[in-house]
């Protein structure tokens, strides 16, 4: 009896990886230099260095923008974890087919990488520099043509 009764209390929490790690994962942004905005495909916004929740299952793109630096992006994807494949066939044991859908529909199984994510924004280029004028011709309204006077050949 007393098996039966333990067993009616542990089969309802199968799902075993969505019980231990749950569906969102923690992901952290850091950039050099700090400071920068960061912004996902997901439509998170924060200021490096950051963390913010993700779901298990999402694979986003983090871009990184600081005035003076080259905007900078880095995908992020999802692989299965070692604990995720633990909780995962943790199922066999106690959650069954059931916590085995539970956790592949969750991604509980899943992890994050790069976490953290690293971004090394560049300095942008330096502006062009303004283009040769050509020969002849004034580059401002304030200079005038300057005339010269050859010793070598006398007008007459």
């Amino acid at each position: 009896m007393r098996i039966i009764l333990v067993a009616a209390l542990v089969l309802p929490l199968g799902a075993c990886a969505s019980i231990t790690r749950g569906a969102t994962n923690q992901l952290t942004v850091t950039t050099t230099p700090p400071g920068a905005s960061v912004r996902t495909s997901l439509n998170h916004a924060c200021q490096s260095p950051c963390t913010f929740s993700v779901g298990r299952k999402d694979e986003f793109i983090v871009t990184a923008t600081l005035p003076g630096y080259r905007e900078a992006s880095v995908p992020v994807k999802t692989r299965l974890a070692g604990s995720g494949a633990a909780g995962f066939a943790g199922n066999v044991l106690l959650g069954g087919v059931v916590g085995m859908g539970v956790d592949a529909a969750t991604g509980a199984t899943l992890e994050h990488y790069p976490n953290p994510v690293a971004i090394t924004l560049e300095p942008a280029a330096p502006s062009a520099a303004p283009a040769p004028s050509k020969p002849g011709r004034r580059t401002s309204p304030a200079q005038k043509p300057v005339a010269f006077k050859s010793e070598a050949f006398p007008s007459s």
